[in-house]
């Protein structure tokens, strides 16, 4: 049991809840962020999609739903099958969100497709942000272990230190990363191309931000020239 202190009547943890065992975070935000994931790969177009365009839409959802079945309100039974299952679903995005990245690029170097500024930024958006929500994801999935094993404490040290960690005194008492502190991690790892106030401390979580970086610039870098070149056509 981690030890406790009273302070005017309220019971504070004197370990913080990153490091100790705990109810596990909520499943309903990292379910939401998922079928907005799966909407993303419905709204690309056909000759962007990985083909059937339904596969691994469907695929997501169904695993989706199982992992729901087995942690439906709190992420904190660890199996080795939910484990697999869960970077399954993961692997299927990223795998889905690559081919889109790859044809989108292929097709804006040789000038095919996309011949108005407004299809640039719908598809290159939808690409985009389908991009930031997998990169979550992978960050959410791998870091200590995975969310499972962050609320059990059977987990090695941290592999993105977050500031609460470094600073538990400015912090709720119960504060643990949960996924929308792995969404903002991607979303500024994208905008910014580098750390900003998450630190990546593990080789595979600097590698990975540096793969998202790298997507990201030249994704962006593609379809910005492309843009210029149809605007001054």
């Amino acid at each position: 049991m981690a030890a406790e202190v009273e302070e005017q009547g309220t019971t504070y943890h004197a370990v913080p809840a990153w490091r100790r065992v705990t109810e596990g975070e909520q499943r309903w935000r990292v379910g939401l962020a998922v079928l907005v994931l799966i909407g993303l790969q419905l709204y690309v177009p056909r000759e962007y999609a990985f083909r059937p365009v339904w596969v691994v839409p469907a695929l997501e959802l169904a695993l989706l739903i199982v992992l729901s079945i087995a942690n439906p309100r709190r992420i904190n039974r660890e199996s080795r099958v939910l484990r697999l299952l869960g970077l399954l679903l993961v692997f299927l995005a990223g795998c889905a969100t690559a081919w889109s990245a790859l044809v989108l690029g292929y097709a804006l170097i040789h000038g095919t497709g996309l011949h108005s500024p407004l299809e640039l930024l719908r598809e290159g958006g939808a690409i985009w942000v389908t991009n930031v929500i997998v990169f979550a994801l992978w960050y959410w999935e791998f870091d200590r272990g995975g969310p499972a094993a962050r609320a059990n404490n059977s987990c090695p040290p941290p592999d993105f230190l977050f500031p609460q960690m470094t600073s538990p005194e400015l912090a709720a008492p119960d504060w643990e990363p949960e996924f929308t502190d792995y969404l903002y991690l991607s979303f500024t790892n994208a905008t910014a191309f580098s750390p900003t106030d998450v630190l990546p401390m593990s080789r595979w979580a600097k590698l990975t931000m540096m793969t998202q970086s790298a997507t990201t610039l030249l994704v962006m870098a593609l379809v910005i020239a492309r843009a210029v070149n149809v605007l001054g056509a």
